[in-house]
């Protein structure tokens, strides 16, 4: 009798970005953690906008995986969770442009994403900011010190 396939890797990220003034220097982080191993990234940019730094640290993150994962992904922007579940399936029938019909926000991150995010099973799971969820802290620390490590 053939064996079940094995499941593919658990994998619970929890990225954050932002600037300081928004637009200004940026920072992003990202929290990988695949049973007891933890990495960090992180990354800044000297001008850019909190959407931008939340897009680059979930890019950053999922690129990272070496094989197709199952993903629970926590964010605190509404921006990237709602894009991926709600509103990048519109963007993409009609070519990268939203209701209004003018060209997305961000899109080249948008697509990113999207090329980032197609081998692995994801869960997108908002958390509210600053609300003491330690990992969701953490990542803020972390993108706050990448940040300020521009100057």
């Amino acid at each position: 009798m053939p064996s079940e396939p094995e499941a593919p890797p658990l994998v619970e990220i929890w990225t954050d970005g932002g600037c300081k003034p928004n637009p200004g220097p940026g920072g992003w982080a990202a929290i990988l953690r695949f049973g007891t191993v933890e990495k960090e990234l992180t990354g800044a940019e000297p001008e850019t906008t909190n959407n931008r730094m939340e897009l680059t640290a979930a890019c950053a993150a999922l690129e990272a995986l070496r094989k197709p994962c199952r993903v629970v992904l926590h964010t605190d922007s509404e921006y990237v969770r709602n894009g991926m579940e709600r509103w990048v399936k519109g963007w993409v029938r009609n070519n990268w442009r939203n209701a209004a019909k003018q060209p997305v926000a961000n899109y080249p991150l948008w697509q990113r994403l999207l090329a980032a995010a197609k081998p692995h099973d994801i869960e997108w799971r908002w958390v509210r900011g600053h609300a003491g969820d330690v990992m969701n802290e953490r990542a803020d620390v972390l993108a706050t010190q990448a940040r300020q490590g521009l100057g």
